[in-house]
């Protein structure tokens, strides 16, 4: 249906689409996903060529819309894309909105298409709203008017960029039930959504977009469930990390346990949860660092916004030391009163092969 290779977009102060490459098949539901300013819109708009890429090409079947030559009007015909801002025409009624664009573009006749615009609203629940004007209509109902204008094209491909952000909370669900109606028709659809339970249920294919292209492309099971690549890992699961290393015996100690107090703060963790942090932090390093001749250590705090629960993650030089296995009673009551589990393992060819993961109360 779709394929993309190469796809780069460059403004003057960003590059948000270095390399994307991706096939996207007939009937595929595809929510796109990822953090703020990765390229998900840009994505959409150069598949719709709103926005000129800087290079790569893009196939819709046998035709390259990328090429000059390419008549984008036609394209456009089996391509329908649905905004943020509904952009409807104020001055026209809803049924007028829904009927234009097929007379104006495929030339349908006009009852046809003044049939086709009803069955179109009340399927997406407005049939009662024909002759209203947009200014008349609540942001959901418009984005709803907007979404059957789209269908009324009868399009193959139906691209929707961020299609609930506009809305006021209460108003999401009526919208997302509509897309969701739709994503059972066998059409193809691509989404850009930051709704992490929608996204997972209406899709087949996830794609979370990170470092200029397409990080991650699975299944909602495999990318929401067990993600391959640490970004959507920590994406999916809503994790605020903090990255803490040393090297050598003379670190800031008392530096690295008010930056552990600082990250909490910020992130809005317990307090209770960000001291046990601390001491899980403090018994560890105590642990390590004497029993290594050139202590080298990587740690990782992870907090998930999602799970409530935080984990710290220690690596660390040296032949295999399970510490905590060597610990005296005292050492590891405190540190086991800050922690619901402990795990050593050895990584066997890995830069700092001893981890030890601790799951904080």
């Amino acid at each position: 249906m779709i394929r993309i290779e190469h796809l780069r977009k460059e403004y003057s102060n960003a590059t948000p689409l270095k390399d994307v490459n991706a096939t996207i098949n007939d009937g595929d539901v595809i929510s796109i996903i990822g953090p703020s300013g990765t390229g998900k819109s840009t994505l959409l708009r150069c598949i719709n060529q709103l926005d000129k890429p800087t290079s790569g090409r893009v196939w819709l079947d046998d035709v390259e819309i990328t090429d000059p030559a390419c008549d984008i009007t036609e394209v456009r015909k089996r391509m329908g894309m649905v905004f943020q801002s509904f952009n409807l025409f104020g001055h026209r009624t809803v049924i007028e909105n829904v009927m234009l664009p097929p007379i104006e573009l495929l030339g349908t006749p006009k009852q046809d298409a003044y049939d086709n615009a009803m069955h179109l609203l009340r399927m997406v629940g407005l049939a009662g709203k024909a002759m209203n004007y947009p200014d008349e209509l609540s942001g959901g109902q418009k984005q709803r008017i907007a979404i059957a204008r789209t269908l009324a094209m009868d399009p193959d491909v139906s691209l929707f960029d961020e299609p609930t952000s506009a809305l006021d909370p209460t108003m999401v669900g009526e919208v997302q039930a509509v897309i969701g109606e739709l994503a059972t028709t066998g059409k193809t659809l691509m989404i850009v959504t930051h709704e992490m339970a929608f996204a997972r249920a209406i899709c087949t294919r996830v794609f979370y977009m990170d470092e200029g292209g397409i990080y991650e492309d699975g299944a909602p099971e495999q990318v929401f469930d067990n993600p391959v690549r640490e970004n959507t890992r920590r994406f999916v699961r809503r994790l605020k990390v903090l990255e803490i290393s040393i090297q050598g015996k003379n670190y800031d100690f008392l530096g690295i346990v008010s930056d552990i107090e600082r990250y909490g703060i910020r992130n809005q963790i317990p307090p209770t949860q960000t001291y046990h942090v601390q001491l899980a932090f403090e018994e560890l390093v105590q642990l390590v660092v004497p029993n290594l001749d050139d202590p080298k250590l990587s740690i990782v705090v992870e907090w998930s916004e999602a799970l409530q629960a935080a984990t710290l993650t220690m690596h660390y030089s040296g032949a295999a030391l399970d510490v905590t296995a060597r610990a005296d009673k005292l050492v590891n009551s405190v540190l086991r009163a800050s922690a619901s589990q402990i795990e050593y393992s050895w990584v066997e060819g890995a830069e700092l092969p001893n981890q030890i993961e601790v799951t904080i109360r």
